[in-house]
């Protein structure tokens, strides 16, 4: 059954518990984002790189088969 005290005494909890919360700051989000951005770059151009090694082996693969 519902109970409204209870609802707003948990409600009441969690506002408390948010401001305990470090938040960070605009600095170190954006140095954050950055960091991820950059390395998605170093991984795509790693994972692209790699593909056209496996495709470059693949090709003599298949034209030593046949």
């Amino acid at each position: 059954m519902f109970n409204p005290l209870r609802f707003f005494r948990f409600i009441q909890e969690v506002k408390q518990e948010a401001f305990k919360v470090t938040w960070p700051t605009g600095k170190e989000t954006a140095t954050g984002a950055i960091m991820v951005v950059a390395l998605a770059i170093v991984a795509s151009i790693f994972f692209l790189f790699l593909d056209q090694i496996y495709k470059y082996l693949l090709d003599i693969l298949l034209v030593l088969s046949f």
